[in-house]
């Protein structure tokens, strides 16, 4: 059997969304037209992969026939064989399963857990972590919903993190943000603290790949929409009206509170934004508990759900736990030098995909 015959199948699929995407009329279907030019970029680096591996392939077979007639052409055949090995591997590494929102941008919660107001503290101090991290990245941060805590910090907050213009496959924000989500632990002496005692409390943050609306259909009639007055520490009010708005999904029971917004009518659509990236990651848990309940060999990515990452400031250190990366540079980190903790676990998730078996 011809090596990676499974890429004349999409090779076909190349050629079709080529002819397809010719067609004026697409255009007219701007959803339509969207989704072949997110398919035809998505194929992409694998065709030209094939393509690159094949020539390589083919010149190794000229090289040993001409080497057979001829001594002297022998001493290349190595540095051909290197590059056609170096064209599979590449080839191999660009056949792994795709995460399929690897091209989509974010909506980050973080929440504040066990510790109280050093733990609402340390939300915040994830929050500007996040934020100078994706000023480095170019991306665009946007404040969606906050609950400010009393001694500074947050109780919980949602963010948008937006790429700008065209991005290169995996410099999307969910794409190198992605094993983000979990417990965040922090170790440090909280400013309240007289004795100096070294403190332990936690954060939560949870990744969503933010969805379009061609990517959820929400019925209104499956939703009970209540208002009521926004608050702010210590139960001040905010304004005098009843603008926040908590959104309850009936069928799934996913609750979605926003109150940052004036406007009744604004907070409800950041609501409805919030409510379809939580709808959207539901599915496509379901789905990969289903595919993974059939497919035993299916190998998970990097877990998420448990402690991930430890911030030790009085040790200067950073350590995350599924990895065992290591660095002495938190402040560096917690200023957004995060992209080699980053790589470090993209790293690490393909290694485990590749382990499962070649394509």
């Amino acid at each position: 059997m011809e090596r990676f015959a499974k890429v004349n199948e999409l090779l076909a699929e190349y050629e079709s969304l080529e002819t397809q995407m010719a067609d004026p009329s697409i255009h007219a279907d701007q959803n339509k037209a969207r989704a072949l030019g997110k398919r035809y970029a998505q194929l992409g680096p694998v065709i030209a992969g094939y393509r690159a591996y094949k020539s390589a392939e083919q010149d190794l077979s000229a090289g040993k026939e001409l080497a057979e007639s001829d001594p002297s052409f022998a001493s290349e055949l190595g540095e051909l064989e290197k590059t056609r090995d170096d064209a599979a591997a590449l080839l191999e590494e660009l056949l792994l399963p795709q995460d399929p929102n690897d091209d989509r941008d974010v909506i980050m919660e973080i929440k504040a857990g066990a510790g109280g107001d050093e733990s609402a503290i340390f939300a915040g101090d994830l929050f500007r972590m996040y934020s100078r991290y994706a000023e480095k990245q170019g991306w665009k941060i946007e404040v969606i919903d906050t609950t400010p805590s009393d001694m500074g910090g947050y109780k919980d907050m949602s963010i948008a993190i937006k790429s700008k213009g065209a991005v290169k496959p995996g410099q999307t924000p969910y794409a190198k943000l992605k094993f983000e989500g979990g417990v965040h632990r922090v170790q440090r002496v909280p400013e309240t603290e007289s004795q100096g005692r070294i403190h332990t409390s936690a954060a939560g943050v949870l990744i969503l790949p933010e969805a379009e609306e061609v990517d959820v259909e929400i019925n209104m009639n499956d939703l009970r929409i209540d208002v009521y007055r926004s608050s702010g520490p210590g139960g001040q009010s905010v304004n005098t009206t009843d603008s926040a708005v908590r959104i309850t999904h009936i069928p799934t029971g996913i609750v979605v509170a926003c109150q940052n917004e004036k406007s009744q009518l604004q907070n409800k659509e950041s609501a409805l934004r919030i409510l379809r990236a939580r709808m959207l990651a539901a599915a496509q848990e379901e789905a990969e508990r289903i595919a993974s309940a059939e497919r035993k060999n299916q190998v998970r990515t990097v877990d998420r759900s448990e402690r991930i990452r430890t911030y030790n400031f009085p040790e200067n250190r950073l350590s995350d736990h599924r990895v065992n990366y290591k660095a002495n540079n938190l402040d560096a980190v917690m200023n957004g030098d995060l992209e080699a903790v980053i790589q470090s676990l993209i790293e690490a998730d393909r290694k485990t995909k590749l382990s499962a078996g070649n394509p």
